[in-house]
Order: structure tokens, then C-alpha cells, then sequence
């Protein structure tokens, strides 16, 4: 298949499901095979996901519908299972409040939720046998369609990516998920942070490479939504020509916030990009743009890459790129968020042997069928993506920004040189989503 031709099967697809999409947007779910609450749909081990019923479980999870005989019905039955759960709703492009139960009569559980491509929304909901505990955040779902007959130009890759199509998917992980009840509700005032960037930032769909940006939504209460528009590969310039710019200029509202973060393919040779000149100008662009529609912009100067000089020093390989986009943000009257000096002191305080850890660093064997050392000094494990993503809320907290009385209480409270440590840190895998092919732009 052509990628020309993928586009349009993509855009014919997305076109079809949101004709079929626009009567509701709102769904109450009430899990397990008990007694159903008055106003909510029963969902028992048989729902399986398909665009007719447009809600169940998908992406061949092996749910367990269990009656515990409670006389509640919200919290006398629920499913869980061995196993991750993939739900998915099929709902039109917009911000939705979503609130999940969780727990179960007769054991503890622990749950991890992610949404569309592993984006982190609770890292560990743990209930005690008998209680109970509701969680709420917001999902952004959007599509590639601007306008009629215009379209983001996704790369081949992001065909098949969770965040481009017209359903809800949440993932239910951990030592023993066990989902009560659901709601999803269309949220129409919540604030948005929109992020631009690039493979630093982007949802990454593969284990084990992940971003700060889709680690950042576990970071703040369920009043603010994360919009990761960002893009492997991507510069400014190509960000603007594939329609990345223009979808979030299609949605961002008064109030909202654009985050912008590149210079790691910027500064590439043969990207046409010079810092203080060109590069300059197309910030200012994506600046401009934002405040013509109310809205706030941020810069986020690139992380470092890992690589140290003989004297335990890290070796900066951006060249006057963040100086320039530190430059910008003085001279425009724009908040900087200052990624670049955060990672700098997060890397030499761990270290050139543990810094390793940050990243997609794993020996041969570690994952089924990886035959060779996965040796990335750029892109970030599921913890660096974690650590990036707090020092994002730490400089979020420190700022003057209204966006951080938003972040939960604990999310701030991070100083990039007392890092956490590993050993006491976990996430589970998104399992369907595993590569051990090396990472390429």
C-alpha cells in the first residue's frame, strides 16, 4: 500500500466513523454480571469491542466477569482479569471526563490506567479488600481531519496509532485490576495543553521507548488535559507543513496552552535550520499563532542527549539550539520551561553508568526475540520518560504559569538532582505494543 493511498483509506475511515459517532458522546458502564445500576449499560466478558455495539473490550483481552452478590449493584459485581484490559468507546473527537471505580468486595487490588498510546493516567490506584475508589481524569481524542478534503499528513507509522482513530481506549493494568463502574462525559471548558515536538515528546506507541509527553497527564488533577500532537522525526518546518500546527489551531481554545519543543532534528544537517535565524522564525510563528487565538504559549528548551566527556561532564550535542530558543522566549515576552538545564543536572548526577537507566538501554535477551543491545543515548525507558515528566512539573510549579495550581500536590515536589531511584519505581508494559527493534526517526 502506497502511503498516498493509506491516507485516504485513513481519512474515508475516520470519515465513516464519525457519521456514526455524532449521537452520543456519554456513557455510564456498569462491569460484571450482577445486578445492573438503573441508567447504566451492563458490561459483562461477552462485550467485545466492534464498531456496531461502538464500546468493549478490545484488542483481544481476557476479561473476568465476576458476581460477588453485593446488594449494591455498582459494587457488588465487576470484571477484572489475569491479564491488561483494553476498553474502547467510540465517541467523536473532543475532551472527555472520564471517572473509573475500582476495587473489589472479597480482595486488594492495584491498577494502572493509560489511555489511547500509553498515555499514563493513574500510575497505581491500590484498594483494600472491601473498599473502593474513584478516579477521574481527561482524554483528548482527536482525528487527522482539519477540514473537508484537508488532513494531517501522518506519517506510515502512525496509520495504525491509538490516538488518531475515533475510539476511547483505555488500559487497565497491574497486580490486579478490577474495574466496578465507568463513566465518560464530553467536557467542553476543561484546560488543554496542546505539546509540539518531536520523538522526545510524542505518545510513543512502542515498548520500551516512551515520552516525558505522555507521562506528563499523570501529573495533574482531572481539571487539565494533555493534546500530544507531537511527532517523531519532526521538525518546526515539518510540523507546520504536514498540518500538525493547523489541527491544533483547529482546537485549542482561550485559556489553553501550546508547549513547543524542537531542535533535536532542527539542528540535524540538512534540515535547513539555523538557530537564531530560521529556527527563531518559526518559533515566532507557532507563538504568534497561539496568542491569535487566546491562547499561551510555552517553550520547552530539548532534552540533553546522554553522552559525557572523559571527565564525567555531559557533552552538549544541540548546538546554539536551546540558547536560541532561550533567546526567543526573552525577546518575545514568552515562559520557558527549561528541559535542557533539568536533564544537564538529572544525567551528571546519576552518572555516566546509572544515567543509563533514563534510557532505552537494555541488554541482548531482555525482551522475547531481542537478538541484539538496544543502545539509545536519545530516547527515553518508561522511568526517564517518568523522571523527564516530573522535572516538566517541577519548572510547571516553579513558574508564574496559572497551569500549576492544576498539578496534583505531590507532582511538583522534584528537584532534578535527587532523582528517584529505580529500584523503587515500576510501571507494567503495555504488552500488545512491544518492539525490540531499534528506534530510527
Amino acid at each position: 500500500m502506497t502511503n498516498a493511498f493509506g491516507r485516504v483509506i485513513l481519512v474515508a475511515w475516520s470519515l465513516l466513523l464519525f457519521q456514526g459517532t455524532q449521537a452520543q458522546s456519554s456513557f455510564r458502564f456498569d462491569f460484571g454480571t450482577g445486578a445492573v445500576e438503573r441508567g447504566y449499560r451492563q458490561v459483562t466478558a461477552l462485550n467485545t469491542y466492534s464498531d456496531t455495539s461502538g464500546f468493549g473490550f478490545d484488542y483481544g483481552s481476557q476479561a473476568i466477569a465476576l458476581d460477588r452478590g453485593e446488594s449494591d449493584p455498582l459494587h457488588g459485581d465487576l470484571c477484572t482479569s489475569e491479564g491488561p484490559l483494553f476498553f474502547s468507546v467510540r465517541v467523536p473527537e473532543g475532551t472527555y471526563r472520564v471517572s473509573v471505580t475500582l476495587g473489589d468486595p472479597w480482595r486488594a487490588t492495584t491498577t494502572t490506567i493509560k489511555a489511547e498510546s500509553r498515555r499514563l493516567m493513574e500510575r497505581k490506584v491500590v484498594t483494600t479488600m472491601g473498599s473502593y475508589r474513584t478516579v477521574s481524569f481527561l482524554v483528548s481524542v482527536w482525528d487527522s481531519i482539519i477540514s473537508p478534503g484537508r488532513s494531517v499528513r501522518l506519517k506510515p507509522r502512525e496509520f495504525n496509532k491509538l490516538d488518531w482513530d475515533h475510539k476511547l481506549t483505555l488500559e487497565f493494568t497491574n497486580a490486579r485490576p478490577s474495574i466496578e463502574a465507568m463513566t465518560i462525559e464530553p467536557v467542553s471548558r476543561a484546560v488543554t495543553v496542546f505539546l509540539a515536538g518531536n520523538s522526545t515528546v510524542t505518545d510513543q506507541q512502542l515498548e520500551p521507548w516512551a515520552s516525558w509527553g505522555q507521562m506528563i497527564p499523570a501529573m495533574f488533577s482531572d481539571k487539565v488535559a494533555i493534546a500530544n500532537h507531537a511527532a517523531s522525526g519532526s521538525t518546526l518546518r515539518a510540523s507546520l507543513s504536514r498540518g500538525r500546527l493547523d489541527k491544533i489551531l483547529q482546537l485549542i481554545k482561550p485559556g489553553d496552552y501550546l508547549f513547543i519543543e524542537f531542535a533535536h532534528n532542527d539542528q540535524k544537517p540538512g534540515s535547513g535550520e539555523k538557530a537564531y535565524t530560521t529556527y527563531n522564525q518559526y518559533l515566532k510563528r507557532y507563538i504568534d499563532s497561539a496568542r491569535a487565538h487566546q491562547a499561551i504559549p510555552v517553550l520547552v528548551t530539548s532534552t540533553c542527549r546522554r553522552a559525557f566527556d572523559q571527565n564525567g561532564k555531559l557533552t552538549p550535542t544541540l548546538g546554539q539550539f536551546p540558547d536560541a530558543m532561550r533567546y526567543e522566549a526573552k525577546k518575545d515576552g514568552v515562559a520557558l520551561l527549561d528541559l535542557n538545564r533539568m536533564t544537564r543536572t538529572l544525567y551528571e548526577t546519576l552518572g555516566e553508568a546509572k544515567s543509563r537507566e533514563l534510557f532505552v538501554q537494555f541488554p541482548a535477551g531482555t525482551f522475547p526475540g531481542q537478538q541484539t543491545t538496544l543502545a539509545d543515548n536519545t530516547h527515553f525507558s518508561d522511568f526517564g520518560a517518568y523522571e523527564l515528566a516530573r522535572c516538566m512539573a517541577h519548572a510547571i510549579g516553579a513558574s508564574k504559569l496559572p497551569l500549576r495550581q492544576y498539578l496534583k500536590p505531590e507532582a511538583g515536589n522534584f528537584d532534578p538532582a535527587h532523582p528517584d531511584d529505580i529500584r523503587e519505581w515500576d510501571l507494567p508494559f503495555t504488552p500488545m505494543y512491544t518492539s525490540v527493534k531499534p528506534y530510527g526517526n
